[in-house]
């Protein structure tokens, strides 16, 4: 477990039903590298309530999102509430779509280890979803962690309690009112939270490599989607960051 380094907590956005392959490949994975981590559920469309809405969501947010999409940003809010809940000093939030690139727990180490020195109240970025990075000029091999005023998608980040504090204060003034990854920006922009980027990046979601489907995605999973997640990776990794 990771508790030793401080990550206290591992969440992980899901559905009811309707994944469980999902679900399997979840439990595999992280018990083959020794993680114990809790499902987030609690957001489910199947116990969606006007009240429960209302706490965290404007009037007009259903004619935004669909069910789905709403869902899963409700369960990385209710995380949050998990976060402050089990004082967690660390955590990690998932989708319910991971991949590992390289040794996490060797590199998730290293980087909590920097993220030590950091004023707290941030989030980082673990995922190589967006396929952006800082710009090649300002990489620092002995640096992991680079300043961003944005996300890059929601599939994997590590949050501090002080953010999950922050996040949850302003939604009791100024309800949510985007999808999950959205919300983050306009956090970092108000400077409820800031944001940093992990590079290189330590996980990829299976929606988008093509290895798996996701819970608010059409597209399936299939071989034709793998190859072009490759081709675009290559490209964005190992051509376009190095002329940026």
């Amino acid at each position: 477990m990771l508790k030793p380094i401080g990550i206290e907590g591992i969440y992980v956005v899901h559905a009811k039903s309707g994944y469980e392959i999902h679900e399997n490949h979840v439990n595999a994975l992280f018990k083959a590298h020794g993680l114990e981590h809790v499902f987030m559920t609690d957001g489910d469309p199947s116990l969606f309530k006007e009240e429960l809405l209302n706490k965290y969501f404007t009037p007009t947010i259903k004619d935004k999102l669909s069910n789905g999409v709403l869902s899963c940003t409700l369960n990385h809010i209710l995380c949050y509430e998990a976060v402050v809940k089990n004082t967690n000093r660390y955590a990690l939030i998932f989708e319910n779509d991971p991949f590992f690139i390289g040794d996490f727990k060797k590199d998730i180490s290293r980087i909590v280890e920097e993220a030590n020195s950091l004023e707290p109240g941030f989030i980082i970025s673990l995922e190589n979803t967006s396929l952006r990075f800082p710009p090649y000029k300002l990489v620092n091999k002995k640096q992991l962690l680079y300043p961003a005023t944005q996300g890059r998608c929601a599939g994997a980040y590590l949050i501090d309690n002080k953010a999950a504090h922050q996040m949850l204060a302003d939604l009791q003034t100024h309800k949510c009112n985007e999808v999950i990854d959205w919300w983050h920006n306009t956090l970092i922009k108000n400077n409820v939270v800031k944001m940093y980027w992990a590079y290189p990046a330590i996980t990829e979601q299976g929606s988008h490599n093509g290895l798996l489907s996701s819970t608010i995605s059409t597209k399936e999973r299939s071989r034709k989607r793998r190859i072009k997640w490759f081709v675009q990776r290559m490209y964005k990794t190992y051509f376009l960051h190095f002329i940026k």
